[in-house]
């Protein structure tokens, strides 16, 4: 019996020991953020106005950030510039996130419109390709009194689909990124429209701030597992410090970061995680940048 107890104790020892290691406390057994393959970038619009795009990659640079994301680039100098920032400070271009989708929604009514968010839709994709960005994030429709539920699921395929040969073509993925666009409300259904197409070149951009006032992001993010090809980070950086989170209060708006690390983990995630947040000086930048290496090494950000 005596020996049979030790072995027991010995087992459970083992086993506590080696899940403090993969585990830690508060986090800290968790694979630092170059071992995990994850990468921090920031939206072009976080940095301060009034600089040059590179002077804009140098200070991402010096804040700690591999990538920045930049909008629509509609001209060949445009392009240039993001290159040559690119290629000056080796800050990468995450994604690109497309302009016209909100003013010119691919399901409304008018044909026109369509028209012309197929066409910044282009020239979003051939800016990934040329930039070896490799995904554009898209808000797919926007669901409205005049625009029904199931017209905006319709469309929005449709036109998605003619794009697919050229998404092959530039090996650009189109990214669709859940949004107050009253679509798209639940990860199941997010799972089911981009399974839909039935391509590696449909993927899904999560956004872990847009489901919170009602979901859950870690929930989102084991649904959606493989599917997410990027992601964006919100609330969490200074000047908009949540209370405590408490699962059982919906009112706290919280979120809670090492949950939503561990879901990351367990999918297997170790693509690029962008910050899309208010615009500040390089002090705020780099406040933001130490927040996000907080979160990804399995911690809270404050």
């Amino acid at each position: 019996m005596k020996t049979g107890s030790n072995r027991r104790e010995f087992l459970l020892r083992s086993s506590m020991a080696l899940g403090g290691a993969l585990l830690g406390s508060a986090g800290k057994g968790w694979p630092s953020v170059a071992a995990s393959g994850l990468r921090k970038g920031l939206c072009i619009g976080v940095l301060p106005e009034g600089l040059t795009v590179l002077e804009k990659f140098e200070m991402a640079k010096r804040a700690g950030f591999e990538g920045v994301e930049p909008n629509t680039l509609n001209t060949a100098e445009e392009v240039k510039q993001y290159r040559e920032g690119a290629e000056k400070t080796g800050v990468k271009i995450t994604s690109i996130m497309n302009s016209d989708h909100w003013k010119y929604p691919l399901s409304d009514n008018d044909p026109e419109v369509v028209k012309k968010c197929v066409e910044g839709l282009k020239t979003s994709m051939h800016n990934a390709h040329d930039l070896g960005a490799g995904a554009v994030l898209l808000v797919p429709g926007i669901v409205t009194a005049e625009v029904r539920y199931r017209d905006v699921y319709r469309r929005s395929q449709d036109q998605i689909r003619k794009l697919l040969p050229l998404a092959q073509d530039l090996k650009v993925i189109i990214a669709i990124e859940e949004v107050g666009n009253r679509f798209l409300l639940s990860p199941l259904e997010m799972a089911r429209y981009v399974d839909e197409f039935k391509s590696p070149w449909v993927r899904s951009y999560f956004d872990i701030g847009n489901v919170v006032s009602y979901a859950y992001p870690q929930d989102w993010i084991r649904t959606l597992g493989k599917r997410v090809c990027r992601v964006h980070i919100k609330h969490f950086e200074p000047g908009t410090d949540h209370p405590k989170f408490d699962p059982n209060d919906r009112r706290t708006q919280g979120i809670d970061w090492p949950e939503v690390r561990r879901a990351f983990s367990e999918i297997g995630y170790n693509g690029w995680i962008t910050a899309e947040v208010k615009s500040g000086d390089e002090n705020y930048i780099k406040e933001v940048n130490a927040r996000m290496s907080r979160i990804l090494a399995g911690q809270s950000p404050v």
